[in-house]
């Protein structure tokens, strides 16, 4: 008997690079696995998250799908920079994101079609909108976290690069996959 919580699946809403940046970040995630255990960022591609994860029936897919197709279409594409690494002690490090307005109009234009659309419980602060592209986390231990801190910290990393789309992630029980991704067109 299938109880209502299989009825849901989990989604959530990024900023996914194209490549060849998203190999680089993909290769200091496996770094962070091999040298420190981490591998629970390896579980999704790099990605700046606009909306966390939140659960939504499959049959339902077509709402999120038709709403971000129009919120794409009235977007601008913007230029993201990433600028360095930085953290949340003890247990996240990332790649850190440099502010932008084409970044922070993204997330706020995804909250409030979730809120007006989604009918999703979110809140309406920002201030805790920090973005970043996370590649070790969760699993991260406390030893390590600071030896790989230690290693990482001072280490440059310069990239931008173009945000031409809104990607729609979806957990398939173990991983995230890129589910679909709306181009911004305006």
């Amino acid at each position: 008997m299938q109880s209502k919580k299989d009825n849901f699946q989990l989604y959530f809403v990024a900023i996914v690079p194209d490549e060849p940046l998203r190999s680089e970040i993909t290769q200091l995630k496996e770094w962070m696995h091999k040298e420190f255990g981490s591998k629970a960022a390896l579980r999704s591609p790099p990605h700046i998250t606009l909306h966390m994860p939140f659960k939504w029936k499959p049959d339902k897919e077509k709402a999120l799908v038709d709403s971000l197709t129009l919120l794409g279409e009235q977007l601008h594409p913007f230029e993201v920079k990433l600028s360095n690494y930085s953290c949340f002690e003890p247990r996240v490090i990332y790649v850190d994101v440099v502010e932008s307005e084409g970044l922070y109009k993204a997330k706020e234009e995804v909250m409030e079609l979730s809120r007006k659309i989604w009918k999703l419980q979110v809140p309406r602060d920002m201030r805790g909108f920090h973005p970043h592209i996370t590649i070790g986390f969760r699993d991260l231990k406390k030893p390590m976290f600071y030896k790989a801190w230690e290693q990482i910290k001072d280490k440059p990393f310069e990239a931008s690069f173009d945000a031409n789309a809104l990607t729609l992630l979806k957990h398939n029980g173990k991983n995230w996959d890129e589910f679909q991704k709306f181009p911004l067109i305006k």
